[in-house]
């Protein structure tokens, strides 16, 4: 690079103006992030959810008024590659030795790529090196903190709370119930060796016992789970809650820890510790919505959660901490490097059913799914692109409640045609040639989805010993509860439209049908006459395009008959047009249905000023 004595003054401008950009950016993203402390304390619901998603927003409306001034200061030399080159280098060393410059140059990249509508990769107008990927301190410096020093573990969680400046209910009460549960938790972790993973039972599984009623002689001893404990300053938020997060140095070593906190009517109290990294995984899981999370280095924070939560790629902690366009980027050098490593590596139809909207292709040995829409759709659907699209975008400004998968979505990827199994290559060239095509040795896709891979449920179910498909198909009647609950119908019920995550949840992944509960009615199926036994269904039921039938629903899921009963005893409800007509009243009514990130086990026990608001129960 030529030294900055030797820069043309217009390049030297312009790479100021995208640093000037991004840090405009940076400023309107915390402001938005900031204010969900204050949405929190005031139980300001609506205005958080109003943030999320004008968070969401904002990059891709913040770009084209960066263009805008880039255009107004660079004139005709806007065109000109040469000089996007020459900024590109300038604005190099502009950010060299950030510790945000990865982000800043992520910036820089989606301006380049979205005025040249950059095919593939262009080095000499982008920051792109799959081996330099995003790097912190998993030590957070100035930001990761050991729990207040002196006294007992309850005194020191008092300390811990007291800091955050929220109005507890009961501080004390609160502070005793967080360092039993750590007591008790870990001294079982260190007398069993390492607990079984509670990830593969439903989060709305019945409630344990209540805590130890210790004296409090025995609550202030030293507690195993109070010698080395650190936590984060910064406080995290979604949905309802306020999270805690830290780790804590247990028998077999460091895990995470995550203290969830509910804001009632009269003040706010502690709900659930999490200590289980299968638990906390699931909370930064690519099936939730992202935190608002002030963190003065996010690079560090991801740093520090994958050190904590080594199987959790990169990629997704960076999304679920809101920064979507990072994820993107580090989830493609992710797919860079695992080609990289991988020379014979293709890309193969996934598994499970045909889609009839969806192409849908992965790495044989790299979990992950790309999902590309046909031409044309299959009877009976009706849709066109702009409906699927806008499906996709539905799902990313809603709250997910940790069922529905999040999708990144890539313009114009560039593949060399040998990576494609030939099979998968002509489907796409002949179904999806509106999106994508081949030239040479290169195929290029204008537009995608890229998800993580699951095991399709109707596969799981069969495939699987019967103990364990029992569990998927229960969490999987769960999953269709939970999104009722968050005013999401998913359309369309079968079994191979969701998946089995690695730790045995049950999510759903195909969103052309999906739909908000409120545009659906919900049915019962009329008796039938005794002439219309021997007619098709469709002669003699009338229904409308929004008309549903739950009663009709088990008859289509292709399950065993011990599954499937299995299923109409634990999920009823899901089966019976009243039930989901009682969601829609309570929900119309400006009713809240909790449905708790986390599983039962993980939560404290009521304390006698009221319990908290449990697995499906109603708030607000």
């Amino acid at each position: 690079m030529a030294p900055p004595n030797s820069i043309d003054p217009l390049v030297h401008r312009a790479a100021a103006l995208v640093l000037d950009a991004y840090e405009d950016y940076e400023a309107r993203f915390g402001d938005l992030t900031r204010r969900a402390r204050r949405r929190f304390e005031r139980r300001d619901w609506r205005g958080a959810q109003a943030d999320a998603v004008a968070r969401i927003d904002l990059q891709d409306s913040f770009l084209g008024e960066a263009l805008g001034r880039f255009e107004a200061l660079a004139g005709e030399r806007m065109r000109s590659r040469p000089f996007w080159a020459a900024v590109r280098d300038c604005y190099g060393g502009m950010t060299a030795g950030r510790h945000d410059a990865a982000l800043a140059r992520t910036l820089f990249n989606s301006m380049s790529r979205r005025f040249f509508l950059t095919e593939g990769v262009a080095p000499a107008l982008e920051f792109h090196d799959p081996d330099d990927g995003a790097t912190g301190d998993p030590e957070c410096p100035g930001e990761l903190r050991p729990l207040p020093g002196g006294g007992s573990g309850v005194e020191r969680w008092r300390g811990a709370l007291r800091a955050r400046g929220f109005r507890h209910r009961d501080l004390d009460a609160d502070a005793r119930a967080i360092a039993e549960a750590l007591d008790e938790r870990l001294g079982l972790a260190g007398a069993a060796g390492t607990p079984p993973d509670p990830a593969a039972a439903p989060e709305s599984a019945a409630r344990p016992g209540a805590a130890s009623d210790a004296p409090a002689e025995a609550t202030d001893m030293a507690h195993r789970g109070d010698a080395d404990i650190h936590l984060l300053d910064t406080v995290f938020y979604r949905e309802r809650r306020a999270y805690l997060v830290g780790r804590v140095q247990a028998e077999d070593g460091p895990r995470p820890l995550v203290v969830a906190l509910l804001n009632d009517a009269d003040g706010v109290r502690a709900d659930a510790v999490l200590l289980e990294r299968a638990q906390v995984s699931m909370l930064f899981g690519y099936a939730r919505s992202w935190f608002m999370a002030d963190l003065p280095r996010v690079g560090d924070a991801v740093a520090f959660l994958h050190a904590l939560l080594p199987a959790k790629p990169v990629s997704e902690l960076y999304s679920v901490l809101g920064r979507g366009k990072q994820g993107k980027t580090e989830r493609f050098r992710e797919i860079q490097r695992h080609f990289a490593a991988h020379p014979g590596e293709q890309l193969v139809r996934a598994e499970g059913v045909r889609g009839m909207v969806m192409a849908v292709f992965t790495p044989r040995a790299l979990p992950v799914v790309f999902k590309v829409i046909r031409d044309r759709f299959a009877e009976p659907k009706d849709s066109v692109r702009a409906d699927i699209e806008g499906k996709y975008r539905l799902v990313a400004r809603r709250d997910r409640v940790g069922r529905l998968v999040d999708a990144q979505e890539f313009r114009r990827l560039r593949f060399p045609r040998a990576a494609f199994e030939p099979g998968m290559l002509d489907e796409l060239l002949a179904e999806c040639a509106d999106t994508v095509s081949a030239e040479h040795d290169v195929v290029l896709l204008r537009h995608c989805y890229v998800e993580r891979r699951l095991h399709p449920l109707d596969l799981y179910a069969r495939r699987m010993p019967e103990a364990e498909a029992r569990r998927a198909v229960l969490d999987y009647g769960q999953a269709i509860t939970d999104l009722a609950r968050s005013g999401i119908f998913p359309g369309d019920l079968l079994l191979k439209n969701f998946g089995v995550s690695r730790h045995g949840r049950a999510l759903f992944y195909d969103f052309d049908e999906l739909c908000l509960l409120e545009e659906v009615r919900f049915r019962d199926l009329p008796e039938a006459r005794e002439e219309d036994e021997t007619r098709p269904l469709e002669d003699w039921l009338y229904a409308r395009r929004d008309d549903v039938f739950p009663a009709l629903f088990p008859h289509f899921l292709g399950l065993s008959p011990g599954l499937r009963q299995a299923l109409l005893d634990a999920h009823p409800g899901v089966f019976d047009a009243s039930w989901w007509r009682g969601i829609q009243a309570r929900l119309r009514a400006g009713g809240y249905l909790d449905v708790p990130p986390y599983p039962a086990s993980a939560r404290l026990p009521a304390r006698s000023h009221g319990a908290a608001a449990g697995a499906g129960t109603a708030a607000d």
